[in-house]
């Protein structure tokens, strides 16, 4: 995908941060000879992942007829087809699974097979979101569609009084919204705020439309092929895609939208921050759970998101080793590297930050920043 040249925002300032850090990562590969990508423990969690969709599918399909046994088949689901998005299909959009960029585009389908696409999500993600993080009318992941109030920085509307109750119900439909919306970007909106998509190759809108096509095929058509009724198709994939809506959608709050991220939005003409941009992606980022073996593994290193934002290119099975690294430097340049040690106290952080969102307007969230400054 060609990005646009005109990147809109510019980081005035070099510290040397970002050299230093690449220095001694790289140092650590070649300590202990070990690959960045391409790695044995990445390919048998692609396996289990695959195995564990396939498994869910057919047995929610073709397995006992009991009602309950279904329901939970499609929580399965769900789960599974959020590992997906989590670990293999996010490695490889990132060019983080293997060095081999063909194995990169392949195992990137994934993300059409389960609805998203993935050219789109390249350039909204890969290129606006970690480019742009937390800036809005950049980085659309914090948009929101106005919806939802992330950013102090956007418009106060009444309704984000309540949006600490309502954003779980926001979350279950994200994933369907997604879908469509996606097909009304490609054909017709051709753009996210001011950054307009690159134009797809035919290869690229062949992918996009033949993926959905496979997508509503396995979740839509063989069930009604199968003999299944409407009413229980639609309740089915429901139950499933809500599923994986939020658990996404919980995973990229508690690595952005927290008391302890920062949110700058740059000044000038052009527009500038004045900061080195991997300082800035320490500032806009969190890492949580980091003892949490389970969620080190389910959520494809997704819990160390300044880890990610930092070093994409690397599978994210070698982040856990690369967090003492970033402490140690962030530490020297006297940078704070935020880390919020349990999920739970993560999550309600980022519930604490909406709320306050919801009842507090941009004016007094200037305030606060410049108290703590």
């Amino acid at each position: 995908m060609t990005q646009p040249q005109l990147t809109r925002v510019t980081f005035t300032k070099n510290f040397g941060f970002r050299k230093e850090l690449n220095k001694r990562v790289d140092a650590y590969f070649k300590s202990e000879n070990i690959a960045t990508r391409d790695n044995p423990a990445m390919y048998l969690k692609t396996l289990i992942i695959a195995t564990w969709v396939i498994s869910a599918w057919t047995f929610t399909l073709f397995g006992p007829p009991q009602i309950w046994l279904k329901v939970i088949g499609c929580f399965v689901l769900g789960f599974g087809i959020a590992a997906v998005g989590f670990s293999v299909g996010h490695d490889a959009n990132h060019g983080g699974y293997s060095s081999k960029k063909w194995v990169n585009n392949v195992l990137g389908v994934t993300y059409d097979l389960i609805g998203v696409s993935s050219y789109l999500w390249r350039y909204r993600h890969n290129f606006l979101h970690h480019t742009f993080t937390n800036i809005l009318g950049h980085d659309v992941e914090i948009h929101g569609d106005g919806l939802v109030r992330m950013s102090p920085y956007m418009e106060h509307k009444w309704y984000h009084s309540f949006q600490h109750i309502f954003i779980l119900f926001i979350y279950t439909v994200i994933p369907i919204y997604w879908s469509i919306a996606d097909i009304y970007l490609i054909l017709f909106k051709r753009k996210y705020h001011s950054h307009s998509i690159p134009t797809p190759k035919p290869l690229d809108m062949t992918i996009l439309f033949g993926g959905k096509l496979i997508w509503l095929g396995l979740f839509i058509g063989i069930p009604l092929a199968l003999g299944y009724t409407p009413i229980q198709v639609i309740v089915g994939f429901l139950i499933t895609y809500m599923t994986y809506g939020v658990l996404i959608c919980i995973v990229f709050m508690l690595a952005h939208v927290m008391e302890t991220a920062e949110f700058i939005q740059p000044h000038g003409e052009p527009e500038q921050i004045d900061d080195e941009w991997a300082i800035f992606q320490v500032r806009t980022t969190v890492d949580f759970a980091p003892k949490n073996q389970f969620l080190n593994w389910y959520l494809g290193g997704l819990n160390y998101q300044v880890i990610h934002h930092l070093f994409p290119h690397i599978c994210h099975i070698h982040y856990p080793k690369i967090a003492p690294i970033l402490a140690e430097l962030c530490e020297e340049y006297g940078v704070k590297y935020n880390v919020c040690p349990t999920f739970r106290e993560a999550l309600v952080s980022n519930f604490s930050w909406l709320k306050y969102l919801g009842n507090k307007r941009h004016e007094e969230y200037q305030d606060v920043v410049l108290v703590k400054n």
